[in-house]
């Protein structure tokens, strides 16, 4: 009938002015759809957090503290799969030496960021914390990842730390202070770091 308007959707739609979707829109926004439904390992940028070129193998940012149990269960189950590769695995526990947690800190937490422990890096490249690791050994990717990675005895037990990593300086014998005859008094020892410790020669040589 003349004059009547046709409530139907499909009437309504055609009334309605064409707009062209943007091309570029279209296409970004499925590109990052599909970013986002790809496992995170494979959406791993050259742009992200890299610790030196000389940390070539497995890295692992610890704490060996058991205040929150949360982190203590993580740092465990972190050591756990990687020990189950018999990797060579270089530890660094920021309970012990302030200048990991900084490192950290300055790597993946920007200023003012708090990080979370455990932090995995894999070739100098940032891989992430306990969930990501899980996620890659369930996912059959670590074999791969780990490939030419050193090789170590999971049971190897230092003999001069005892795996803790660390032993008192050997020039102040922990005290952080050493005595300087020229100037006749007691300084700060350079050597050792604020709890009067060093890296193990005997188990962390081959690291930096």
């Amino acid at each position: 009938m003349e004059g009547f308007d046709d409530p139907s959707p499909a009437a309504a739609a055609a009334k309605k002015p064409f707009l062209p979707r943007s091309l570029t829109y279209h296409h970004t926004f499925h590109r990052r759809a599909r970013e986002v439904s790809r496992p995170f390992w494979k959406n791993l940028a050259d742009g992200n957090p890299k610790l030196s070129t000389a940390d070539s193998g497995v890295v692992v940012y610890t704490t060996s503290l058991r205040g929150i149990r949360r982190t203590h269960e993580d740092c465990c189950a972190v050591r756990s799969i990687l020990g189950g590769f018999h990797v060579a695995v270089d530890e660094r526990d920021v309970s012990m030496d302030a200048a990991y947690r900084a490192e950290l800190q300055g790597l993946v937490g920007g200023k003012g960021r708090p990080v979370s422990l455990p932090q995995v890096f894999l070739r100098g490249r940032h891989i992430g914390g306990a969930e990501e690791l899980r996620q890659l050994h369930e996912a059959g990717e670590m074999e791969r990842l780990l490939e030419g990675v050193p090789r170590q005895d999971p049971s190897f037990v230092c003999g001069g730390c005892g795996g803790v990593r660390f032993v008192p300086c050997w020039d102040c014998s922990g005290s952080r202070k050493v005595f300087v005859e020229d100037e006749g008094r007691l300084r700060r020892c350079e050597e050792c770091n604020e709890n009067g410790l060093v890296r193990c020669p005997n188990c962390c040589s081959s690291f930096r």
